[in-house]
């Protein structure tokens, strides 16, 4: 089986009444476009409870998964990373103390975070509820959980509808727990071989790569979130569009929700969606692009 690495990592973690009922949610992203989800609840917790425990299993994924090539984890919670990549070695020198002599919150978790945490994770935050569709993607699993309704969780080998390429995965997964019958990890002893996804283009990425069949399955907020989020890259895009800015290799990714190696080897034109993409020039390091509306170059 064809070995895929792991580029980067979003978790999320929500609370109905804080405390209360609480779910996270995890996805992972690979270098092939496919994604995989994990997710679970607690019936009794705290936000920063389960933005801990997503980041948990995300790095207990990472762990599982024998990878030494560097990721980077996408958080919401500023706490979280201020947690793991400041404030927690000065709280193990003080005997898990803050400043003031009270103890600190979530120690236990905070044990584990810090044991799972290496130098190959790299931390980052993101703005929530701002149209990122991996951390809308984790928020809603989240949220999901803490209602108690759950949802349907993508395995390793499904394919984000805006990545290139789908393809045939053997699949090794086995349950997490009882308590989270949708999420899952790769466990090498029961081999899983019935997903098939379509293989599409990034050119033609107009085309719904979803059947109608599969979109049923995922709720309807879940449809309309994507549908938003969708909505707001295609704004942002226009904007661009209009005032004529140039923006790099790695903007246009980032716009396109697709990896820079996706962008560069497409050639110096190609359409996505309602735009030209054209290569312009290149500055140090950097490729950089314009996009046009195409229908507007046909209307000329």
């Amino acid at each position: 089986m064809t070995s895929l690495t792991i580029e980067s990592i979003y978790t999320d973690g929500a609370c109905t009444g804080n405390p209360g009922p609480g779910g996270w949610g995890v996805v992972v992203y690979y270098d092939d476009g496919s994604v995989h989800e994990l997710g679970d609840r607690s019936p009794q917790t705290t936000n920063n409870r389960m933005e801990m425990q997503a980041a948990i299993a995300a790095l207990q994924f990472l762990d599982a998964s024998g990878q030494s090539y560097p990721i980077t984890l996408f958080t919401d919670s500023e706490y979280l990373i201020n947690c793991v990549t400041k404030w927690v070695k000065s709280w193990k020198k003080k005997g898990w103390k803050k400043a003031d002599g009270k103890p600190v919150l979530n120690q236990d978790l905070l044990e584990i975070l810090d044991e799972l945490n290496s130098r190959k994770v790299r931390w980052e935050h993101v703005r929530g509820h701002a149209g990122n569709v991996g951390n809308e993607r984790c928020d809603a699993i989240a949220r999901a959980f803490a209602s108690g309704k759950g949802l349907s969780l993508k395995q390793q080998g499904d394919i984000s509808p805006s990545m290139p390429l789908g393809i045939k995965k053997e699949l090794n997964v086995t349950k997490v727990s009882e308590n989270s019958p949708n999420s899952t990890i790769i466990n090498e002893d029961t081999p899983v071989t019935d997903t098939l996804v379509t293989e599409i283009t990034m050119i033609d990425s107009s085309i719904n790569t979803t059947n109608n069949h599969d979109r049923e399955d995922i709720p309807r907020f879940d449809r309309v979130t994507q549908l938003r989020s969708l909505v707001e890259t295609l704004r942002i895009a226009d904007e661009i569009a209009e005032k004529g800015y140039l923006i790099t290799s790695s903007e246009l990714a980032d716009l396109m929700d697709v990896h820079a190696s996706a962008v560069t080897s497409r050639g110096d034109e190609w359409r996505w969606r309602n735009w030209i993409v054209s290569r312009v020039r290149r500055e140090g390091n950097q490729i950089l692009w314009e996009i046009e509306r195409g229908d507007k170059q046909e209307e000329a």
